[in-house]
């Protein structure tokens, strides 16, 4: 029985417990910024792209924490349904520069609005003070795990 309640309660553990809102938070935006073109896995290059500059794919993955592969992917994917464009660097022939297309700079602004409105919805019932709190405090468990994570990074490394 005592295996069994230990067991239980990593369900109530903060790491269960915020995997579980992401995973939920990402289903809902991603179910609503379908209508618009857009997935969530692709907010951090829209973000890093919405203020015109191109950017190169080592500067988005680097960006958006994901590994080069996955973000060439990712950015095919997102060539292919017309939200970027490669253009070659200029610096460097064998690399392109990437900027969002006119139809994706457009649609961005709709698509923040539904995140707001998402994010929103999922705080409604908290102050505006527990909000900031939320904010802080998640703001600093992923330096504590990205922190973490160099370290042991750096230690299988060696």
């Amino acid at each position: 029985m005592q295996a069994s309640e230990s067991m239980l309660g990593v369900l109530s553990t903060p790491g269960h417990l915020i995997s579980l809102a992401a995973r939920v938070f990402a289903r809902l935006s991603e179910a609503r910024l379908k209508p618009l073109g857009f997935g969530v896995g692709q907010l951090p290059v829209l973000v890093a792209l919405q203020d015109g500059q191109a950017a190169s794919q080592r500067d988005l993955a680097r960006f958006a924490r994901i590994e080069q592969p996955s973000m060439a992917q990712m950015l095919a994917r997102m060539e292919r349904d017309g939200l970027i464009c490669r253009i070659p660097d200029p610096a460097d022939g064998r690399s392109s520069r990437i900027s969002l297309t006119e139809s994706a700079r457009t649609r961005l602004p709709d698509a923040c609005a539904v995140l707001f409105q998402g994010n929103r919805d999922a705080l409604n019932g908290f102050t505006d003070e527990e909000a900031t709190q939320l904010v802080v405090l998640l703001t600093r468990l992923i330096a504590n795990l990205d922190r973490i994570a160099s370290a042991e990074e750096s230690s299988h490394s060696s």
